[in-house]
C-alpha cells in the first residue's frame, strides 16, 4: 500500500520523489512503484506556472511537467524489466525451441 494519499502534503509527495529517485541505483521495485506514485501525484499537483506577491515584487516559479512525465515512463519501463511477474509486475515469459529435438 502507498504511503502517499489524498491527505499528503506536497512536501511529503516531493520528499517521496526523492527518497524514492534512486530506485535503479538500489535496484529496488518498491522504491521504483512509490517513485511512479510521486510522480503520478506531482503531475496532477503541481502547477506548471505560479506566481507569489504581485506588481514586479513578487516571485515566479515556472515547472515543465515533461521531465516529470519522462522520469514516470522511464520508472515504469525499469519497473516492467525489473519486476516478474511473482512480484506483481508486468515482466512477460517468453517460449523458446533453441533446444527442442526434432
Amino acid at each position: 500500500m502507498s504511503t502517499l494519499s489524498s491527505a499528503s502534503t506536497i512536501a511529503e509527495v516531493q520528499a517521496a520523489y526523492d527518497d524514492n529517485a534512486s530506485y535503479e541505483e538500489d535496484a529496488s521495485t518498491a522504491k521504483c512503484r512509490a517513485f511512479v506514485t510521486a510522480c503520478r501525484f506531482l503531475l496532477r499537483r503541481i502547477p506548471k506556472r505560479a506566481v507569489h506577491g504581485g506588481r514586479g515584487g513578487g516571485e515566479e516559479i515556472e515547472t515543465d511537467p515533461t521531465q516529470i512525465a519522462a522520469e514516470l515512463a522511464k520508472a515504469q519501463r525499469w519497473l516492467a524489466a525489473h519486476a516478474g511477474p511473482s512480484a506483481g509486475g508486468a515482466g512477460a515469459i517468453y517460449g523458446d525451441f533453441r533446444d527442442m529435438r526434432q
